[in-house]
C-alpha cells in the first residue's frame, strides 16, 4: 500500500512524552545529546511496528534527521511518529520531537514553562522492516 486516501485510517500513530533528567544531559549546561531524540524515535517505531505487524521489527535506516533547537535536562519532549508508506516489509515512517515544557534554572532550580505552542526540536524520516516470517498481522 502506497501514501494515499485511507492510510491514515489504516495505520497506527505513536506519541510518547518523556521528561530529560540530568542523566540525558551529555553536555555543559545540561544540554541533551541528539542522540536521545533518535533513541525516542527509536522506540517511537518500536510501537508503531507492534502495532502494525505485531512484531518490534528492525530499524533499517534514517533518510534524513534534522535537529532544530536545544534540549535541556527538566524538558518535556514529546515524540510523535506515524507510518507514511507500507510495503511487503518495509515501513516508511516520519517523526517529530516537541518539547512542550521547557526547564527554567535561570528562575529558580524547579521553575519550568509549559511552551504554548510547543517547540519542534527535531524532525527525521526513516524505514523499518518487519521480517516476513515475523509478521503476526
Amino acid at each position: 500500500m502506497a501514501t494515499g486516501e485511507g492510510l491514515a485510517d489504516k495505520v497506527p500513530t505513536s506519541t510518547l512524552r518523556v521528561r530529560m533528567s540530568t542523566l540525558d544531559a551529555h553536555y555543559g549546561g545540561s544540554l541533551v545529546d541528539g542522540a536521545r531524540m533518535l533513541a525516542l524515535f527509536g522506540d517511537v517505531a518500536t510501537e508503531l511496528l507492534i502495532r502494525m505487524d505485531g512484531d518490534e521489527g528492525l530499524f533499517a535506516a534514517y533518510d534524513s534527521v534534522e535537529f532544530l533547537a536545544p534540549v535541556f535536562a527538566g524538558d518535556f519532549i514529546e515524540a510523535q511518529g506515524r507510518i507514511v508508506k507500507i510495503g511487503k516489509t518495509s515501513r516508511r515512517m516520519e517523526f517529530e520531537a516537541r518539547k512542550v515544557i521547557a526547564a527554567r534554572p535561570e528562575i529558580g532550580e524547579s521553575a519550568a514553562d509549559v511552551l504554548d505552542p510547543p517547540v519542534l526540536v527535531c524532525r527525521a524520516t526513516g524505514t523499518c522492516v518487519t521480517p516476513k516470517g515475523k509478521k503476526r498481522k
